[in-house]
């Protein structure tokens, strides 16, 4: 099988088992199926909800109000103790974490979005796990996401997952409220553009008892995702295997087919932004391989910078007579860049005094016009 990248949000419901503690066995589970699909090669991130349920297990399950605030010092409390169980667990398999926190603007914000996508992509290519979870001890309103399901598919986006699996306490999405009518049936497949009304409104009825979400909000994170060119599964964290079985479509559960390719959706992010804030004009060398469609734009071969600009931001890519050649997001900012036309790639730190990587412009960050 080719190597994936995969995004596995485990639900508070299925590390407490349905208790009110973390379950050690849930969590050794998960972490034993995490490590084999790494051990094949597969590029693994773990949302983990469950820091709420650790900070309420540290006080000995105190009766708290339902505040914001509280709900943020239970995290705060909580958080670095899942960290320190998680850790403690993938140690067991050579296997090194690191642990992000992120908001709603960090994958809004466009500079934050390539500052994140870079991050996790820096952790990924050194084979290490990345565990996220909402930074919930300093979010606003404003820039809440409010669940774990779909800050999971935001994250499938940053890193272009191919698979997101949503984990929880039920087999899957059914037609009803499977607790409530014996006659709800699990929905096994979504393939169409648009999911449909009753699944929505299906959805909204069935709660899985535990947590900020709910099959509500893992409708919204499979929308998201399938958009965003991830294939998405629900199904249940108790399962055998699940892992494994979901990454081969053998789990039982709900699966949802992406409605566009990965490059589509790259695509869309990269024309939906504003406007275009500067231009690099490019030698005829580089114009050759960046028109081939499989190379990065590199410090050597941009002759000058046109306008002012963050890191971030779109530009124009153009040749040395004007015509436009791309458009893509800078990943150094008007300044800086000023500094390094012509320059080699191995000499960025030299003149600027840091690196964030070889490129002007990723081609993953490019479409050619």
């Amino acid at each position: 099988m080719d190597k994936q990248r995969i995004v596995i949000k485990v639900g508070s419901s299925t590390l407490t088992g349905g208790t009110k503690q973390i379950s050690m066995p849930q969590i050794i589970s998960l972490v034993t199926q995490i490590a084999h699909l790494h051990d094949e090669g597969h590029l693994v991130i773990l949302v983990s909800s469950g820091a709420v349920a650790a900070g309420r297990e540290a006080l000995h399950f105190p009766d708290l109000p339902g505040f914001i605030p509280v709900k943020q010092m239970l995290s705060a409390i909580g958080q670095p103790r899942l960290m320190a169980i998680y850790t403690q667990m993938f140690d067991i398999y050579n296997k090194t974490v690191a642990q992000i926190l992120l908001t709603r603007s960090d994958t809004s914000h466009r500079q934050r979005y390539l500052n994140a996508r870079n991050t996790l992509e820096a952790l990924l290519m050194r084979g290490i796990i990345p565990i996220v979870n909402e930074n919930d001890t300093i979010a606003t309103h404003e820039i809440h996401v409010g669940d774990n399901d779909n800050l999971s598919a935001m994250v499938g986006n940053l890193i272009e997952a191919d698979l997101l699996i949503l984990l929880t306490d039920q087999k899957g999405l059914y037609t009803s409220d499977p607790h409530q009518d014996t006659k709800a049936e699990l929905i096994p497949e979504i393939t169409g553009p648009e999911i449909p009304d009753w699944v929505w409104k299906a959805a909204g009825t069935v709660s899985n008892g535990v947590g900020t979400g709910g099959m509500l909000t893992k409708l919204q994170a499979a929308d998201l995702a399938r958009r965003s060119g991830t294939k998405v599964v629900i199904c249940n964290g108790l399962q055998a295997d699940v892992l494994h079985k979901a990454l081969n479509g053998e789990a039982e559960g709900t699966y949802f087919a992406p409605t566009v390719s990965n490059l589509e959706s790259r695509k869309r992010f990269i024309l939906a932004g504003p406007k275009p804030a500067g231009k690099l004009f490019i030698d005829p060398g580089a114009t050759k391989v960046i028109a081939s469609g499989c190379s990065s734009l590199l410090p050597v071969g941009v002759t000058r910078i046109e306008g002012k600009f963050k890191r971030g931001e779109t530009v124009k890519i153009a040749d040395n007579e004007g015509k436009k050649i791309a458009i893509g997001i800078a990943s150094y900012d008007s300044a800086s860049m000023e500094k390094l036309c012509g320059h080699h790639s191995v000499d960025i730190e030299k003149i600027i005094g840091y690196t964030y990587g070889n490129e002007f412009v990723h081609h993953d960050n490019m479409i050619l016009l």
